[in-house]
């Protein structure tokens, strides 16, 4: 089972002005998948606090973090380089493939700055604001991420066995 970590990356629903729609999307989504959602917050668009939230979730040993929100074009879209500040390694396969489709339903989907790293044994993947975007998006990476997990915590010693 996936330990999975949320962050909800919003000025306005940190503040409680408005309601979170994409975090919950992410936690039906790993109650589909059979993951646990172990740690979740909501912060607002601040570079540090973001990066800090990501370094805390590590921390816990979750072993996946999905954000949600702040990867645009907006000035205050600072979690692309929160996440540059929290990980160790880049992981580019995720946004890269992510864009990819993701133009096969909006043109505007080359506007995502997402980003996607690894933090010790833990995987970070941004996803962007939108419920329907976030569903879009973990369709096309679910099916890589308990691979990846597992490789991170040391649990597989030849990926290229048949």
């Amino acid at each position: 089972m996936v330990r999975v970590g949320i962050i909800t990356v919003s000025d306005r629903s940190s503040r409680g002005e408005r309601a979170d729609l994409a975090g919950p999307e992410i936690r039906a989504w790993a109650g589909r998948m059979g993951h646990a959602v172990v740690a979740e917050s909501i912060v607002p668009d601040e570079r540090e606090r973001i990066r800090d939230e990501l370094v805390a979730f590590a921390k816990m040993g979750v072993d996946l973090i999905l954000t949600t929100g702040g990867t645009g074009f907006a000035p205050r879209d600072v979690t692309p380089e929160a996440t540059l500040d929290a990980i160790d390694r880049a992981a580019p396969g995720f946004a890269e493939v992510m864009r990819q489709r993701s133009l096969a339903i909006t043109p505007h989907a080359m506007l995502s700055r997402a980003v996607a790293g690894i933090r010790g044994s833990t995987l970070i993947v941004n996803l962007p604001g939108s419920p329907k975007a976030v569903r879009e998006n973990l369709e096309v990476i679910e099916r890589a991420i308990p691979h990846a997990v597992e490789l991170l915590s040391g649990g597989v010693g030849d990926c290229g066995s048949p």
